[in-house]
């Protein structure tokens, strides 16, 4: 029991690290599907999101969306931590996976993957205190909160809606709010001019690619521990449906866009990989080889339509996040109803039920917070600060200064 308990840890531990490393992934995607004047702001928020996150899990986010016995809706277990002992020392019984510690720094780093989802989305255009207060808002409140309603043991849990890894409670959840965001913070100055989408073409496409690519690793722990143990079976075969799925959404993302547009788009490629990936996370544990290239296949095609839905809607989007983490997050949500051995109709509107509800609490929940900063703080800088550079106005600094000699 001990040695299986050790291992299960350790591979928990193992899958823990690499969602961290996912925060650089979503880092350099960002940066890279941006102008190089924004870099700063970016890297910011990115290190802003990861340390609030964790402390705000700590002290709050964690007792909200594991809060024990609750009503299925809403539950609290108190400020910070408490570790379950027996006899005076860690109680090893918590769970046969993994301690209490472990579970605690797994969970908190899904917690602040939803927040990140919104940064991409809002690049270039918000203030930097407005969105830190959006973070320590939705991470430490509306997050946990709807967590607790299927991970947490709540309603949607004992209904049966089904979410192995968070195609819906961690990526939708972001893109949701993405959208809110997006639509009341407006487009970038030029993005919609005279009838016509302006292109603002990303300033570092490696940067962009090396994110894609640790994102893709990171998943391997972002699905692959969520099977909460080291099981042979179970691992192993949901590293396969990822990387699969993976796979075929890149394939499929770049075939359609280059028949659409007539041409090879690296960034539909790129979103065509997170696509894949973020639609076989609700079942991943579930799906055949087969099942995992279609659901994958599937989804890099909505990339591609579903970055031009939002254009013509005239909202702005600098890195696809709404079409990657919100469409491609419903669409596997949906397809656990309709793929692998839980498919049927019953399942398929169960599926639906829980998006719905989601999409409820976090429409509202962003919706709140950012409305009201917008009237009260304001949510977006000034013209200047947005053509010149949030890097230039916020930080006072370069991200790519002139390392040159210079006469004085």
């Amino acid at each position: 029991m001990d040695a299986l308990l050790t291992v299960n840890n350790v591979w928990m531990m193992i899958c823990t690290a690499l969602v961290f490393f996912m925060h650089l992934g979503f880092a350099f995607l960002e940066i890279g599907l941006t102008r190089q004047k924004n870099t700063i702001n970016i890297l910011f928020k990115n290190l802003f999101i990861i340390t609030a996150g964790l402390l705000l899990y700590c002290l709050l986010g964690f007792n909200l969306m594991y809060p024990g016995e609750f009503n299925g809706f809403f539950g609290f277990a108190g400020f910070g931590l408490s570790s379950p002992l027996a006899d005076g020392t860690l109680d090893l019984g918590y769970n046969q996976g993994y301690t209490y510690w472990t579970d605690f720094l797994f969970q908190g780093m899904f917690a602040a993957t939803a927040a990140t989802i919104v940064s991409g989305a809002v690049a270039e255009r918000i203030k930097l205190n407005s969105f830190m207060i959006f973070v320590i808002l939705y991470v430490g409140i509306v997050y946990p909160i709807a967590g607790s309603w299927k991970w947490g043991g709540g309603f949607l849990d004992e209904m049966g809606f089904y979410d192995f890894a968070g195609s819906t409670l961690v990526h939708s959840v972001g893109g949701w709010a993405a959208l809110v965001a997006i639509y009341l913070l407006g487009a970038r100055i030029g993005k919609f001019k005279d009838g016509k989408i302006g292109a603002f073409p990303g300033h570092n496409m490696p940067f962009a690619t090396a994110g894609v690519l640790i994102l893709w690793l990171g998943w391997f722990g972002f699905n692959g521990g969520s099977v909460l143990s080291a099981n042979p079976e179970l691992t192993s075969l949901t590293l396969v449906t990822t990387c699969l799925a993976a796979a075929a959404g890149g394939v499929s993302s770049f075939i359609v866009s280059s028949i659409r547009y007539k041409n090879y788009d690296i960034t539909m490629f790129l979103n065509g990989i997170l696509g894949g990936l973020v639609g076989i996370t609700a079942g991943a544990d579930q799906m055949s080889p087969t099942d995992a290239i279609l659901i994958g296949a599937i989804a890099g095609a909505i990339i591609v339509f579903g970055v031009a839905l939002i254009d013509k809607i005239r909202l702005d989007d600098p890195v696809g996040a709404i079409a990657v983490h919100l469409i491609c997050g419903i669409w596997g949500t949906l397809a656990v109803g309709i793929f692998g051995n839980m498919a049927g109709l019953d399942q398929f509107f169960t599926q639906l039920i829980g998006v719905a509800c989601y999409a409820v609490i976090s429409i509202i929940g962003s919706f709140l917070i950012f409305y009201i900063m917008k009237v009260t703080i304001g949510i977006r800088v000034s013209s200047k600060e947005e053509i010149e550079g949030l890097d230039i106005h916020e930080h006072g600094m370069d991200a790519y200064p002139d390392f040159g000699l210079k006469e004085y």
